[in-house]
């Protein structure tokens, strides 16, 4: 059985990147509009903690958008620039579809539910799509490829 490669695909990837460039035009401009109406004494803490915390946000969606997991005959593999964690199957109880609200609309994910510890989100799954095709197609070929390996 090939390995397969669950992730965002180019058009999803490049609405994240526009997205993600709208949060660093927000932040660069409200770091700037700091520096110049801060006042003089506390002014480069404020400014550079919102700095910081750009940075931080920044960072972090983009290492939300190139995540993705690696489903193997052995298990599921999540992949991120600053982790790697391997899931072997029988460790995995269930694949479970989470929503959650948020200013932003209605998001989706698919997490992998454990025999032990927590649930834990698959990169490369979130949408914030109310009926997502291709949310359901990742949904199910995990599903498949948890089925298969573990004998049922």
């Amino acid at each position: 059985m090939p390995d397969v490669w669950i992730g965002f695909n180019s058009d999803d990837r490049q609405r994240y990147w526009w997205r993600n460039g709208i949060l660093t035009l927000a932040l660069t401009g409200v770091t700037v509009a700091m520096s110049l109406t801060a006042q003089e004494s506390g002014k480069w803490w404020w400014v550079g903690g919102t700095g910081v915390f750009s940075v931080v946000v920044v960072f972090s969606t983009i290492n939300w958008i190139y995540g993705r997991a690696l489903l193997t005959a052995t298990g599921l593999e999540c992949r991120t620039f600053v982790s790697r964690r391997s899931i072997p199957w029988s460790e995995v109880a269930g694949i479970e579809k989470r929503q959650r609200v948020s200013r932003s609309g209605i998001w989706s994910e698919l997490r992998v539910v454990r025999v032990r510890g927590r649930a834990l989100t698959i990169p490369g799954t979130s949408t914030n799509r109310l009926w997502d095709r291709e949310l359901e197609r990742k949904q199910a070929i995990i599903k498949e490829r948890w089925s298969l390996a573990i004998g049922d």
